[in-house]
């Protein structure tokens, strides 16, 4: 009899026979829509999906030190493409996922005008920005404060975070009025959730294109190729629309 239960739940329930676990190498900036992404994969799929979230930059050497990442979600193009090309990641699985746009952000209201004047006046005691030479993010955030030449008279203001999730917090708790932000972070569903904030314009910085990759232990994994098939579907894709990418 008990044979025969596991049988019929076996067949009743076919996703669930070969559910399998996926871990997914995150960039930080993409934290609130992989959440919901992966909540969606595993209600439909029944596979489960372990998330580590954090810079491009430091998953980049931890993979290079046998991290048992299945696929990597960077904040650029360039991190897929070396570890593809160093033989890290599997061939021809690269693909853009996500098309990022920086933020000036405040956590108060009025700070920040629509136009980003605040940076030419200088009037506040720090502006946050991601490491540039870990978060894509953060190489952008120079990039425009180069253009605007800006950079010398605002570095000794600049407080980095470790990733963009940390440049984040720092405007959050007071500890920067004011920082470099991912649009996803503080825009859903096309609003802006608080505080005060200049879009951007995306002439102003090189594109941050975001790649996904499959890696080597990732390499012919039902639950991995499932993920990456979902990750390309519509319905997360909405999702990654709602957060203020572009595809």
């Amino acid at each position: 009899m008990m044979r025969l239960i596991s049988l019929l739940l076996a067949f009743s329930v076919p996703h669930l026979a070969h559910a399998d676990v996926v871990q997914v190498a995150v960039a930080a900036n993409f934290t609130a829509p992989m959440k919901d992404i992966a909540a969606l994969f595993e209600q439909e799929t029944g596979h489960k999906v372990q998330t580590s979230y954090g810079s491009t930059g430091k998953f980049y050497a931890q993979i290079q030190h046998g991290a048992p990442f299945d696929i990597l979600l960077a904040a650029d193009d360039e991190t897929p493409a070396r570890l593809e090309k160093e033989g890290a990641a599997v061939s021809q699985t690269r693909f853009t996922y996500a098309i990022g746009k920086l933020v000036l952000w405040s956590a108060l209201p009025a700070l920040v005008d629509d136009k980003g004047a605040l940076l030419k006046n200088g009037n506040f005691t720090h502006l946050s920005i991601a490491n540039p030479k870990l978060a894509p993010y953060g190489a952008a955030a120079v990039e425009v404060l180069q253009k605007l030449d800006l950079y010398a008279t605002l570095e000794p203001k600049l407080v980095q975070g470790e990733n963009i999730a940390q440049t984040h917090q720092f405007v959050v708790s007071g500890a920067a009025p004011l920082g470099f932000v991912a649009m996803s972070q503080v825009f859903e569903g096309g609003k802006l959730k608080s505080g005060s904030a200049w879009v951007v314009p995306a002439a102003m910085y090189t594109p941050i294109r975001q790649d996904a990759v499959v890696l080597l232990p990732g390499k012919d994994k039902r639950a991995v190729d499932a993920f990456v098939r979902y990750l390309k579907g519509d319905k997360a894709r909405a999702v990654i629309r709602s957060y203020g990418y572009a595809l």
